[in-house]
Order: structure tokens, then sequence, then C-alpha cells
């Protein structure tokens, strides 16, 4: 899928395309298809997008999807800081 949406991409855009791939690639692992790859660069910006006036429930998806991809080293630091009361 992510190979053939290139296809589809006018040829100076393709770098950008790539090398946000090859970079979601090393921060998921290089065992991650270029796909799934493709599919959490899409929801990094999504999540982003949705900061301000968004839509509440894809920011929450997005950082749903990123969670799982913590350690457990990583996750109980998260969890105390997402927990923590705002003042």
């Amino acid at each position: 899928m992510g190979d053939y949406l290139l296809q589809t991409v006018p040829e100076p855009e393709i770098p950008v395309i790539e090398r946000a791939i090859e970079t979601a690639a090393q921060m998921l692992g290089s065992d991650r298809s270029r796909g799934y790859c493709l599919e959490m660069t899409c929801a990094d910006f999504l999540a982003g997008a949705n900061l301000d006036n968004g839509d509440p429930a894809m920011l929450l998806f997005s950082m749903t999807r990123f969670f799982k991809f913590l350690s457990e080293e990583q996750r109980q630091p998260f969890l105390a800081q997402a927990t923590q009361k705002v003042s």
C-alpha cells in the first residue's frame, strides 16, 4: 500500500515522504513495514493537527497508538505525568 501511494505522488515530493518513512522506521523499529511507518507518520500529523480546536477523539486515538510503542520503563513515567492533577 505504501509503495503504491508513492507511485501516485509527484516526483519532487518523494524524498520528503521517504525521509519521513525512514525516520518512523528508526523510531518504531526497522522490522515494521513501510506502510505501517507511513500510517504512524500520518497519525502523528493528525494528532498535532488536532491539538487546537480539532477532534479530541482523533487526538486520543493517536496518543493511544503511540503509547503502545513505549517500553514498560517509559510507560510508568508517562502514566505518572499524565495522571498528575493540573494546578
